[in-house]
């Protein structure tokens, strides 16, 4: 959808479509409540904004609708479907297997929530990398690289739904394709 569909979405439908990107139910909200947006930069970039000041709690809260890498969803509907696309090239890789599974394990024996990368345009030894580094990061740093990523999952999906850039393509700091 292009940016003047999204604001003429009903407001229930927005929220549903920007849950899917990212589950804060207050962001979502107040993404919807802004339109109507110019163009798909403005909304993309307000997005951003207000997820940078998502909360501890909200980031936790929404990592419950993400499966742990490796994993199918357990969900159904447009978040299961991107998170597939996004895991599809950690599948396509040489298979991680059991040394992505003890590595889930470990971070959720340490941090007490699954190990969420943005795993689009990323490699499965680039992961494995990844989580093997966040293993030693203290429990705040951790938390606010968890944030991170899932800004990063969220503006990859809302641009995706936007036609803005593909699923899965990285985005350069100015909200475009990389």
């Amino acid at each position: 959808m292009n940016v003047t569909e999204f604001n003429a979405l009903s407001r229930d439908d927005a929220l549903s479509a920007l849950v899917a990107c990212a589950a804060v139910p207050a962001w979502a909200a107040q993404v919807a409540d802004a339109r109507p947006y110019a163009d798909a930069r403005s909304l993309l970039e307000h997005a951003d904004r207000l997820a940078a000041a998502w909360t501890d709690d909200e980031v936790d809260a929404a990592l419950a609708d993400h499966p742990r890498l490796g994993e199918n969803h357990a969900g159904t509907g447009a978040s299961a479907e991107a998170s597939a696309r996004e895991q599809a090239a950690l599948r396509a890789s040489a298979d991680p297997g059991e040394r992505l599974a003890a590595g889930n394990r470990l971070y959720e024996q340490r941090f007490d929530r699954v190990f969420l990368v943005r795993a689009a345009g990323r490699t499965a030894p680039e992961i494995l990398a990844l989580l093997d580094e966040r293993l030693d990061n203290d429990p705040a740093t951790e938390l606010r690289v968890v944030a991170g990523e899932l800004r990063e999952i969220c503006a990859l999906r809302l641009a995706g739904l936007l036609d803005h850039a593909p699923v899965g393509a990285p985005l350069d700091p100015t909200g475009g394709p990389a």
